[in-house]
């Protein structure tokens, strides 16, 4: 079989050689350079905004405010709060006031600081908690499953509680978001770009413009990265851009630089969670009780569906009888959030998973054991009434896990050490759901179009997108494995809205079961074609082709793939969520210095069921990438504002890790096949980051006997928190 197998990614060796082309690259015949005046107020009213002066710079084309806008000044996302540009109020630090086209970026400049624009300041909403009392929700959801309330009211449960902060982190792609759109001739526009998900960009330009969405074509370049940073925000600089190229009619460059993307683009939205889980004294769980509050920042864009796949999965991939879950995301006068790697996950399985290891050490029981007891299995059922059938294989992940790391021994070894610089051993696990789930239905779908040529190549196009996480290796894997051909005939192309039908976005670790069983189903339509014609014959795959091409046979078909029904409830939180789910655990080893709050981690074992793996190259890939990301939220990524503004925007001073940060990983891929998944293929992409951080902080309290409810692990958190323990009670180490 292809599939399963390390074929070598196909668009490696440009990458490699320096050859492949990213938005920067790409050069067209009297392209203008595009900017966008933006606001320093974090909420102000516009006074006067005068553009007159500005447009008489020698060499600017264009100069466009609110009002120069043909379409709609609206960015369409869940709900129709996003302006293209800020008419009479501001709302956040960067926001979009004035564009500018011009034929160099000098006259770009002074286009800029000869625009006058006047701001009348007002009150700003810059903490969450003051939002939600202010009655700023954008979205509420619950889960009302049982009797949590009576439940935690027993006298016989062991009940513990905790509050936990996680931070805004930044996507820290390579390449920062850039477009650059062209006129078509005839009306409309060719925007490419480096994005996630071409569709939305096309609706947002489509808005603008005015025009249909069959004049907004939309091809993705080759994307330096995106983990959910080029999903909902390129919207913005795409429809942006359109606008300076239709009101110039030319093509213009609109490329931000570092420092302007990490100001103003969408970020991981800071949290806050406060939750009570109760237990038996043998260990069962029996009730959990959530408030989670996240910060959406000004504008909405994703901030519903990412607070509802956290609500989903707030309790863990546990057994819990009793479940109550009020999660909520407010409006704030900030940088907006939006899409990032897990999704409303990392927040609140930081919170889940610390509680669970203080509910260990209430009950004196190894936390492993603790899991293992309350694993979900199939005929469990989650939190939101899901009874789970097929593909659960969260037993086995923790088994592996613990095997990986000699788990039993490493805790009995380290809890000995004694001298100031101590090792430490953490566990945390989670589950996540596959695809956008009944919040999503709209986008569920999936479309490709496979074409074989005379030679027996063959082209591939899909409307997911290559973000390197390694989708053209694994959907021409799947192309070749349906059609019977080698995997080097099959080309996997850039995706164009003009080549395939909205295919929803490439998030949610859904790219390789929708795309693929589109693929699979456009290959089917084509073997059944080439059957008649070859059945029996033995011939080899460019010869079985010459003949169906001889024979005229066509060799060409649209495949389409519709998920799983899933239902929800509004009102209790109860329904099939999501059609599947993949389960992952992660084992740390850390050495923290006691004097100075310093962290090490030595090692990282993380399991994963992801059903079948198409490539074990690629899936271990994964891994490795979304482990290291999780590194950085727990130990060192923090964005710093003042008065709404983000001080360290840039990478002298927002922290990531390094090669020379990166522990020894091990990479678990444990197959329990998902039947409705192409050959039995699950999600892989956001699982690996999402248990990171509660592990980090669980192997430090091993280590060093504190516990922080507030990440990132900072060696100055990490250092208050043991003079704290000195000054309070001595603590016995776990």
């Amino acid at each position: 079989m292809i599939v399963g197998e390390r074929i070598r990614r196909p668009d490696a060796p440009d990458k490699v050689k320096g050859s492949a082309l990213y938005i920067e690259d790409l050069a067209f015949i009297g392209a203008l350079w595009g900017a966008v005046l933006r606001s320093p107020h974090a909420h102000a009213r516009i006074a006067r905004l005068d553009v007159t002066r500005a447009r008489s710079v020698a060499g600017v084309h264009a100069v466009l405010t609110a009002k120069d806008i043909p379409g709609k000044n609206l960015i369409p996302m869940i709900q129709a709060d996003w302006p293209v540009l800020a008419a009479q109020f501001v709302r956040h630090v960067g926001e979009g006031v004035a564009l500018v086209a011009a034929e160099s970026r000098e006259a770009v400049t002074e286009a800029l600081h000869t625009i006058v624009a006047e701001y009348e300041p007002l009150p700003a909403l810059l903490d969450m908690e003051d939002a939600l009392r202010a009655g700023e929700v954008i979205s509420h959801w619950k889960v009302r499953r049982g009797d949590a309330a009576a439940a935690l009211k027993r006298t016989d449960l062991v009940v513990v509680e905790g509050t936990y902060r996680t931070p805004y982190q930044e996507h820290a792609y390579i390449e920062p978001n850039g477009m650059i759109a062209v006129p078509d001739g005839q009306g409309g526009v060719v925007v490419y770009g480096s994005m996630q998900c071409p569709f939305y960009v096309q609706k947002a330009v489509a808005s603008a413009l005015g025009c249909d969405l069959a004049q907004a074509r939309i091809v993705q370049t080759v994307t330096g990265g995106g983990f959910g940073g080029k999903e909902d925000a390129p919207s913005a600089p795409g429809a942006q851009v359109a606008l300076l190229a239709r009101a110039t009619g030319r093509p213009v460059r609109l490329i931000l630089s570092r420092e302007e993307d990490m100001a103003v683009m969408s970020k991981r939205h800071p949290g806050r969670v406060r939750m009570r889980t109760a237990a038996t004294p043998d260990g069962q769980l029996v009730a959990v009780e959530v408030d989670y509050l996240l910060d959406g920042g000004a504008y909405a864009t994703l901030s519903p569906v990412v607070l509802f796949r956290g609500t989903v999965h707030a309790c863990g991939p546990y057994r819990v009888p009793n479940a109550k879950v009020d999660s909520r995301v407010v409006r704030t006068h900030k940088v907006p959030c939006g899409a990032f790697r897990g999704f409303g996950e990392p927040q609140v399985v930081f919170a889940a998973e610390s509680q669970m290891d203080r509910l260990a050490e209430r009950l004196g029981m190894d936390p492993l054991v603790l899991r293992l007891k309350n694993a979900l299995g199939e005929g469990d059922e989650t939190i939101t009434g899901h009874s789970l059938t097929v593909s659960v294989g969260f037993r086995d992940v923790l088994d592996k896990v613990a095997a990986s790391s000699e788990w039993a021994r490493k805790r009995a070894e380290y809890a000995r050490d004694s001298g100031p610089v101590r090792r430490g051993i953490g566990l945390a696990a989670c589950y996540y759901g596959v695809g956008l789930g009944a919040m999503g239905k709209h986008l569920n779908p999936a479309g490709a179009n496979v074409l074989v040529a005379a030679d027996g190549s063959v082209t591939v196009a899909v409307g997911t997108t290559e973000i390197g996480q390694g989708m053209i290796t694994v959907l021409s894997q799947i192309a070749a494995e349906a059609l019977g051909c080698p995997v080097e005939r099959v080309h996997v192309v850039e995706a164009d809205t003009s080549r395939v039908p909205d295919s929803g976005p490439t998030v949610a670790s859904r790219t390789t079961v929708m795309s693929g069983n589109a693929i699979r189903d456009a290959a089917a339509k084509i073997r059944a074609a080439m059957e008649p014609v070859i059945a029996d014959s033995g011939l080899s795959w460019v010869d079985a082709v010459a003949l169906c091409v001889q024979k005229q046979v066509g060799l060409a078909a649209h495949g389409w793939a519709v998920p799983p029904a899933t239902t929800f409830d509004l009102e209790t939180g109860q329904g099939e969520a999501y059609m599947c789910y993949t389960f992952s655990a992660n084992v740390v080893e850390v050495e923290v210095d006691t004097e100075t709050g310093q962290t090490r981690v030595l090692a990282v074992h993380s399991g994963h069921d992801t059903g079948k793996v198409i490539n074990p190259t690629t899936g271990e890939g994964q891994v490795e990438g979304g482990v290291v990301q999780g590194l950085g939220y727990a130990l060192v990524e923090e964005h710093v504002l003042r008065d709404g503004r983000i001080v360290n925007d840039q990478f002298s001073t927002y922290i990531i890790p390094t090669p020379l940060d990166v522990p020894e990983i091990h990479s678990i891929l444990v197959e329990h096949p998902y039947p409705w998944g192409p050959y039995g293929a699950k999600g892989l992409g956001e699982t690996p980051i999402i248990a990171v951080a509660p592990a980090v902080t669980a192997a430090i309290h091993h280590a060093a006997g504190v516990r922080l409810d507030e990440i990132p692990a900072t060696p100055e958190r990490v250092w208050t928190a043991l003079q704290a323990k000195k000054a309070g009670p001595t603590a016995s180490r776990p």
